[in-house]
């Protein structure tokens, strides 16, 4: 028996015996079957976009400048929150763009010319 799992382990049986379809065989299963089994977490996310285009912009280093309207985030641009409630917020609005793996080192609100609000973002990769 020790032999016999020595040889599968290194491979020992020429191509085309009963012991090397069998290895095959089971390295084809768990190829195939293992995704059903079990998740790898590459599923992608069911976390819906914002409604408005996002702006990004390089602020000539590592980081970038995100706007997003006021209306993508849920919460107004005039509010008196505190710095951990904007900051979830905010991470969560521009995550569906810029990913998780960001820091959010600023924010400030913004109007453009038509009167629409907005948050300017600086993040940092």
């Amino acid at each position: 028996m020790k032999n016999l799992l020595k040889s599968y382990f290194f491979w020992t049986y020429p191509r085309g015996c009963v012991h090397y379809d069998v290895m095959v065989t089971v390295i084809l299963l768990f190829i195939f079957v293992t995704p059903w089994l079990w998740s790898y977490g590459d599923k992608p996310s069911n976390a819906a976009g914002p409604a408005h285009p996002i702006q990004i912009v390089g602020d000539g280093g590592r980081g970038l400048i995100v706007t997003v309207q006021a209306s993508d985030v849920n919460l107004d641009p005039k509010t008196t929150a505190s710095y951990p409630v904007v900051k979830k917020a905010l991470h969560k609005a521009i995550e569906p763009v810029v990913g998780d793996a960001v820091l959010i080192k600023g924010w400030e609100t913004v109007t453009d010319a038509q009167g629409n609000s907005a948050w300017q973002v600086w993040v940092h990769r």
